[in-house]
């Protein structure tokens, strides 16, 4: 329970902070710090404030303009503090963990009851690796001015980009750049930035030359000595798939807080998908073949290595020829005497065909193998690296770690990918879901073998609720169709788990209305809705001036964008041809200039967009939310309902557009203050059975129904 001394320091924190911003106490924000309060104050826990009770969860709906970011931070900051817990704040966007940083947590900070210190996590890849620049650079100057060989053509970097990555090592040593991809100037790609950064299996930790002035490892040491972590749902989830406490605070020691928590189940599930692309896996064997004969000859060849490597050949010959077989029988299934040549095939129920399961049963056994030898071939260069194998000299293990690390970690991914295609899903459980999709490449057309599960519960459950100290999970959106019943089920959560449903401050009644004009098209028609939508906007946006306009799709879009008149087209700013912070920034810029401007967006503007005010006056939504039709894990989910008995377009497809519809119309109103309209173009809502079920989840908006 709750100590007073606690109770007395979260009341006294919220009476100031409502005291220096001359607010009055808001019932939802009040009610949120309680059941936080609550929560937190109410686990049990032994001598070593080891967690001793199982209710240390809850679900928390928090409605736009609760205020719920300082009611978690007042109430969670001095429990985490009392219990000698890190509190792990994980997010689904940057622009929350910013407002985190820059604004809440300094204001935070002050308010509780003594020092509160504070960190931005972020993973490997987010750090410059000066290691892996060096080296990068150095091969490039080994391969001259002109690359003789295929190979080395395919490794030869344009003198452009050379360049760059030059500049940031001579930046960063001169002290002028911190290493933090974050803080460049300008927004490198991932192709360009990759190369510069590692992973764990390609980082050597202390025994690096450049461990002492590592952007990464100095960003851990701030981290391990800070009382709350702000991390994103990525993160948690990659630190929990290497055990947890492997870079952020071991999860018996913490307390989460996961905001924008509806993210978190499919960030989940992303992390558990597995692909394999036949051709391009050839291909890298080949080179790993090539890479591995220049390691022997580096290590003059060492006979631990030799005799590794004469163990690996087997198995890679074996993972040609097997590789070889499924692109046969992937062509005699989807290719040779098909009329029509699909983008991609799901195997119905996940199940895959005996001859193909069998083939990747062989081909998974062989990968083990390989995988072995090469994890084996990591240990040697390890020792080396500490100077207990003289043969092999430092420089050459520190050259070849990564590098093997690399080979390693592909080859678990082609192991995972066969041992899910080769493993039947066990009876009863969820299923997952397994699919190949056709891509095109230098090499012609290739197979991508892909699967993914369909639920991540299992594996929240068993690796993050079971171990962690206390969590709470809250977001905008955490009912769908005003039941918290599909956020238990995909995040795992006990059945019994405390859930609260808090409203909103805003006046939806008085400030917003919510318009479904009269049409006559169906949506089922896509071409006859398109020509409506095209001819409401024609006559709509001439008066807008802050007009957010989101799409299902980016042929509606685009058509929908051609049928514009060409006056009305300069005043768009169309998702595609600018990133999605400039457009923002754009649209701000026109509305301070007093002048029209409209955001054409698909689903990723439907959330995260923050604009109040006049900076958004209506928002358009073009057609109800529904998923994919042909989204393999969708399909295999419905598809598993359906034969457990249920009605998965209700029990599923329902809900989950329940959610989207409201994150959709939740763009508007972001103040009290606000006001304006949302303009829904599908009058499925009024005309269908489920359509009742959608509006009724939706904030109490003024109807107006044509």
């Amino acid at each position: 329970m709750l100590s007073d001394d606690l109770k007395q320091t979260i009341q006294q924190s919220y009476r100031t902070f409502l005291q220096q911003h001359d607010l009055k106490p808001r019932y939802g924000q009040k009610m949120m710090i309680a059941a936080v309060a609550r929560t937190l104050g109410g686990i049990s826990f032994g001598d070593k404030k080891e967690r001793t009770s199982e209710n240390h969860l809850c679900v928390i709906e928090a409605g736009t303009g609760t205020g719920k970011t300082m009611a978690y931070l007042l109430s969670a900051i001095p429990i985490a503090k009392a219990r000698g817990k890190s509190l792990v704040i994980s997010t689904a966007t940057v622009a929350l963990q910013e407002q985190l940083i820059n604004k809440d947590l300094p204001e935070a900070a002050k308010l509780v009851d003594g020092y509160v210190s504070y960190v931005l996590a972020k993973g490997r890849g987010r750090y410059f690796c000066i290691s892996q620049a060096e080296k990068l650079l150095i091969s490039q100057d080994e391969l001259g001015q002109m690359a003789l060989y295929e190979d080395e053509v395919d490794q030869k970097l344009d003198a452009g980009v050379i360049a760059l990555y030059r500049q940031l090592l001579d930046r960063f040593a001169a002290g002028e750049w911190d290493g933090d991809r974050d803080s460049l100037e300008q927004e490198l790609d991932e192709p360009l930035w990759y190369p510069l950064t590692s992973d764990h299996t390609r980082c050597t930790n202390r025994r690096c030359s450049n461990f002492s002035v590592c952007p990464f490892y100095k960003s851990r040491d701030t981290m391990d000595k800070a009382d709350i972590v702000v991390a994103n749902h990525d993160l948690v989830l990659a630190d929990l798939s290497l055990g947890g406490g492997a870079i952020l605070p071991e999860p018996e020691n913490s307390i989460y807080i996961f905001d924008e928590a509806h993210h978190l189940a499919s960030k989940a599930i992303g992390h558990f998908s597995y692909s394999m692309r036949i051709k391009a896996t050839q291909k890298w064997l080949k080179g790993s073949e090539k890479q591995l004969n220049q390691l022997l000859d580096e290590t003059d060849h060492h006979p631990v290595i030799t005799n590794y490597l004469e163990k690996m050949a087997q198995p890679g010959v074996d993972m040609m020829s097997f590789l070889g077989g499924f692109n046969t029988t992937l062509h005699l299934m989807l290719i040779d005497g098909q009329e029509s040549v699909p983008e991609r095939f799901r195997f119905p129920q996940g199940l895959i065909p005996e001859k193909l399961s069998e083939t990747a049963k062989q081909m998974a056994f062989a990968t083990e193998k390989w995988m072995l030898k090469a994890e084996q071939i990591l240990d040697v260069l390890k020792e080396a690296l500490d100077g207990g194998v003289p043969e092999i000299s430092k420089d050459v293990a520190e050259r070849w770690y990564p590098r093997v690390g690399q080979m390693w970690l592909r080859s678990q991914a082609i192991y995972a990918l066969n041992k899910s295609y080769a493993t039947p899903d066990p009876e009863g459980s969820a299923p997952t879901a397994r699919w190949i999709s056709l891509r095109e490449s230098l090499d012609g057309r290739d197979f991508d073998c892909q699967s993914s599960p369909v639920s991540a519960a299992a594996t929240l459950q068993e690796n993050l609720w079971k171990h962690a100290f206390g969590a709470v999970l809250t977001s905008a959106t955490m009912t769908a169709l005003g039941r918290f019943d599909r956020i238990i089920d995909e995040l795992g959560l006990p059945a019994d788990v405390t859930c609260e449903r808090l409203p909103s401050p805003f006046d939806y009644q008085q400030r917003a209305t919510l318009m479904i004009p009269p049409m006559s098209s169906d949506p089922g028609k896509p071409d006859e809705h398109q020509e409506e939508v095209s001819r409401f906007l024609n006559k709509t946006l001439p008066e807008a001036r802050a007009t957010l306009v989101l799409f299902s799709s980016w042929r509606q879009m685009y058509a929908v964008l051609e049928a514009l008149p060409e006056r009305l087209k300069g005043f768009v700013l169309a998702q595609g041809d600018l990133t999605k912070n400039e457009i923002i920034r754009q649209h701000k810029l026109r509305v301070d200039d007093d002048a029209p401007s409209i955001i054409f967006g698909l689903a990723s503007f439907a959330e995260g967009v923050d604009l109040p005010g006049d900076y958004l006056t209506e928002v358009i939504i073009t057609k109800l939310p529904f998923s994919v039709p042909d989204d393999p894990v969708d399909a295999t989910m419905s598809e598993w309902i359906e034969q457990s008995g249920g009605n998965a377009f209700m029990e599923w497809t329902v809900p989950e557009t329940s959610v989207r519809l409201t994150q959709a119309v939740g763009r508007l109103l972001r103040t009290e203050q606000d006001s304006g309209r949302v303009v829904l173009l599908d009058r499925r809502v009024v005309t269908r059975r489920y359509g009742r079920q959608l509006l009724d989840s939706l904030p109490p908006f003024r109807r107006e129904i044509g």
